[in-house]
């Protein structure tokens, strides 16, 4: 038995017969089906889908990848990402298009509540909201792949990537900003990734959004200098990002991942009321993280706060939560997107 999802000739985007690497679309869609193919590969294991039988291998043969390592977890020995090289035939190896393909690409899935891996899944988007993921062991796990793939590109490794959708794109979330810490900035898609506050855009008062957010970036100022009075290092911590500018994709009608587009928009708010200092520092800090890092070596630093990213929102008809959520939404050829980019100055 198989889902109609799990089959590329079904569902996936199979229309993408050439892929232009410097095109937006195609590049998201690629990505897209790469985490794909991870949460396809975890349900071949459950199901014990082999050989023939296998539904993953065709999201990512399609676009000339091929699977080098599939990453499990010692947990319950799901499997919760995927290395993927690419490996284009020489007769389709155009250079003015592939001029942009990535080499490798790290890819991570997000939660499955069916069958093997609900538990272990279940139980890590309950760390995340908790105590982040820093200290598990599917994130450290990640985190060793992700540096052992940099060091086989060598000095390619701008051409390695990231994605992830929603719990594996807070897997990916902290793997790129580690290792912009460490000066290697990587190429990262991050759909629908989570955004740990209070959904505030689904208020749909428009005055009454923007009046919680100013509100909110106030006390969020005040918390930080009274709590960072003296350190100093917060704002250059942030900063040290900015050179690292994720592709954050999220739909508005998605309760996990819309705020971002409260996030970004609310910065330019504002810059445009003469509060851009204020906003700033807000932009940088949650009030929950400042609290729950009181007395804690290294402060913390919230997951869900980027310096730069380019921001893509899906403005399409979203009829409900897994159709808003769901990672199949970014292949689709005739969204409604409005992208746009944010750097932190």
């Amino acid at each position: 038995m198989s889902s109609q999802k799990d089959l590329f000739e079904v569902s996936g985007p199979n229309y993408l017969t050439y892929v232009n690497w410097n095109c937006p679309h195609h590049r998201r869609s690629v990505m897209a089906s790469l985490v794909q193919g991870v949460y396809v590969l975890e349900r071949d294991r459950q199901w014990n889908r082999q050989g023939p039988d296998a539904r993953a291998p065709a999201w990512w043969k399609f676009f000339h990848f091929e699977l080098r390592e599939a990453l499990v977890d010692a947990a319950d020995s799901s499997i919760f990402g995927a290395v993927y090289a690419f490996q284009p035939p020489y007769h389709l190896a155009d250079p003015a298009a592939t001029a942009g393909a990535p080499h490798y690409v790290v890819a991570f899935r997000g939660t499955i509540t069916k069958k093997g891996s609900a538990y272990r899944d279940l139980e890590l988007d309950l760390q995340l909201v908790r105590n982040g993921l820093e200290h598990t062991s599917r994130f450290r796990a990640a985190m060793q792949t992700i540096h052992n793939v940099v060091a086989w590109a060598g000095a390619g490794h701008g051409r390695v990537w990231l994605a992830g959708h929603s719990l594996g794109s807070a897997i990916s979330t902290l793997g790129g900003k580690a290792m912009a810490r460490a000066g290697v900035v990587l190429t990262t898609f991050l759909f629908n990734a989570p955004f740990l506050s209070a959904p505030v855009e689904k208020i749909p008062h428009k005055g009454m959004k923007q009046g919680i957010r100013i509100a909110k970036s106030f006390v969020t100022a005040g918390v930080a200098t009274v709590l960072q009075k003296g350190t100093g290092g917060g704002e250059d911590a942030f900063a040290a990002l900015a050179r690292w500018v994720p592709h954050v994709l999220v739909n508005p009608a998605d309760p996990i991942s819309a705020e971002y587009v409260g996030y970004f928009g609310h910065r330019k708010k504002m810059e445009d009321i003469g509060a851009g200092a204020v906003g700033r520092l807000a932009t940088r800090n949650s009030v929950r993280d400042l609290l729950l890092g009181i007395g804690k070596a290294g402060g913390c630093e919230p997951l869900h706060l980027f310096p730069s990213a380019v921001l893509t929102v899906n403005r399409g008809p979203s009829p409900d939560f897994k159709t808003a959520h769901g990672i199949h939404q970014w292949w689709s050829p005739d969204l409604a997107l409005e992208c746009s980019a944010y750097s932190y100055a």
